[in-house]
């Protein structure tokens, strides 16, 4: 069984079955692993932005200037990789179909 088995989409791709002792939490399997709950703070200390407002900075942005933006970068097809129907829209939903995991193998859809 590879995972690519067409019975088995829409199932989950993870071979189970070989774990004969399944931990149950992280910390069983690396109880030496070094604590990151101090990442988890949300203080003043640790604020790398310190005065900076995104709701403010995001008011400033030109919304129709990055759409225009992003328009014309999807739909300039490329001699070296060509645009799917003169844009790269569904070239992206695709790659985050595989990205997430989420491509179906029975039908090649996400």
């Amino acid at each position: 069984m590879d995972g690519n088995d067409v019975k088995s989409a829409g199932k989950c791709p993870v071979m189970h079955g070989a774990n004969s002792n399944m931990g149950g939490n992280v910390m069983e399997w690396w109880p030496n692993a070094l604590n990151l709950d101090i990442l988890h703070q949300h203080d003043s200390k640790t604020n790398p932005l310190k005065g900076f407002n995104y709701r403010e900075e995001v008011k400033k942005l030109d919304v129709a200037a990055l759409k225009a933006d992003l328009t014309a970068l999807m739909t300039d097809s490329q001699d070296w990789w060509p645009a799917d129907w003169g844009h790269y829209g569904g070239l992206m939903i695709r790659m985050a179909w595989h990205a997430a995991g989420s491509y179906r193998l029975a039908d090649g859809r996400g």
